[in-house]
């Protein structure tokens, strides 16, 4: 297998929204060296079935202002996590794998489509029909892309996601390796800023080069 990046994220947590520049630039850099971005989605939220409780919903935004601040990422916070949401990533993650299933080279346009419309312009990216109109923005068949998204087989594969990034000890978002001959090398495990992180993936990529 050629080297590869993989990034190991949840479209609806905030750290990676915060995190979204500095893995743009990181995987031009890694592409501009025919090394391939390898998305991993890691189900930061799932399974709870419960509206938000409104202590909770309270953290939520103030962690959201604490990423803004850290990163300069822009949140709309008006009228955000209203009364009844439910924050099960889970959704959003299948689209993501379902994009990776159908069309690799888009997954990544569609990660940022769905940080952009639940971070910047309050949508509920937990409903198929958003996801499903999201994926057809990204470029992917609207009714292709719809059937996979509630098959059966697009379920396991994102749960079996779950369970890599659980067996591998990934306890937080975002976390980017790379992979040179089943060789997994971290790179971060947690927001940091493409100066730091730059130089490490150059690095990287020099003895990917020359192996």
């Amino acid at each position: 297998m050629p080297p590869r990046l993989l990034y190991v994220m949840d479209p609806m947590c905030s750290w990676c929204w915060g995190f979204a520049p500095v893995a743009e630039a990181l995987v031009e850099q890694a592409q501009a060296q025919s090394v391939e971005l390898h998305l991993v989605v890691g189900g930061l939220r799932t399974g709870s079935g419960s509206a938000l409780e409104p202590t909770t919903r309270r953290y939520i935004l103030e962690h959201w202002q604490a990423v803004t601040q850290a990163t300069g990422q822009l949140f709309k916070l008006e009228d955000a996590l209203p009364d009844g949401f439910v924050y099960d990533t889970e959704p959003a993650c299948r689209a993501v794998v379902t994009a990776r299933s159908l069309a690799p080279d888009l997954a990544w346009k569609l990660v940022k489509l769905i940080q952009q419309a639940f971070y910047v312009q309050g949508r509920d990216v937990t409903r198929a029909s958003v996801l499903v109109e999201l994926a057809e923005q990204a470029g992917l068949p609207r009714i292709e892309f719809a059937t996979a998204f509630d098959s059966a087989e697009q379920h396991a594969a994102t749960a079996a996601d779950f369970t890599w990034v659980q067996d591998l000890g990934i306890a937080g978002f975002p976390t980017l390796l790379a992979e040179r001959d089943g060789q997994l090398a971290l790179l971060t495990n947690g927001y940091q800023p493409l100066g730091q992180l730059s130089p490490l993936l150059g690095r990287w990529l020099e003895r990917a080069a020359c192996a």
